[in-house]
């Protein structure tokens, strides 16, 4: 099984994330931020990947440190699990209806981080999380882990869709990636024969 476990201290936050990347979906996820809550559970629950995932941030100062790091120790957590990435599919891609909104998110597990994020919100929040913090999120994740990630909103209105359909979106294609595939056996997905966080082409 590929798991990992962190634990992050910081006078801002403190994390502690387990991992399971051959998981059910299952999730425990406490972050004090209901609506950031459900998005992560989204994210295991659609990709299999079992999360658990507590937090005691600074809230009382803003939702900035606490969203920003639970993507950090949610990716180092999965990098950590992924190892040399032997067999895994590396790309993913999923286009996530959610009634009126649709999402498309591609990735590759390339080690070279790259997001491009082209979504936006007509509303500053959903429930008590600050709308602008999503795109930081996402952009923490694929620091952490070492994706090239790009997420599209094609359409929608609905905040709350537009927000679930994404992390769905990203669920999926992460689930993708991650998954082995039987015919590479324990080749690395890349003609240089390695790929790690940093590592330039692939």
């Amino acid at each position: 099984m590929r798991t990992a476990r962190i634990t992050r201290k910081t006078q801002e936050t403190d994390i502690a994330v387990e991992v399971n990347l051959d998981g059910t979906g299952a999730y425990r996820v406490s972050t004090g931020i209901g609506f950031l809550d459900h998005m992560i559970e989204q994210f295991s629950r659609h990709s299999l990947i079992d999360i658990t995932c507590t937090i005691a941030g600074d809230l009382h100062v803003d939702q900035h440190h606490t969203t920003e790091d639970s993507a950090i120790a949610i990716g180092q957590a999965i990098a950590e699990a992924l190892g040399d990435k032997a067999g895994i599919g590396r790309y993913g891609s999923a286009c996530s209806p959610m009634d009126e909104t649709l999402a498309r998110v591609a990735l590759d597990i390339s080690g070279r981080p790259c997001l491009v994020w082209k979504a936006a919100f007509s509303q500053p929040r959903l429930g008590e999380m600050d709308t602008e913090l999503f795109e930081h999120w996402f952009h923490s994740i694929a620091q952490a882990v070492g994706i090239t990630l790009h997420i599209e909103l094609l359409y929608g209105q609905n905040n709350h869709h537009i927000a679930e359909a994404i992390y769905k979106g990203f669920a999926r294609a992460m689930r993708q990636a991650v998954e082995r595939d039987p015919r590479k056996g324990e080749a690395i997905p890349s003609t240089k024969g390695v790929l790690g966080k940093g590592t330039l082409g692939g």
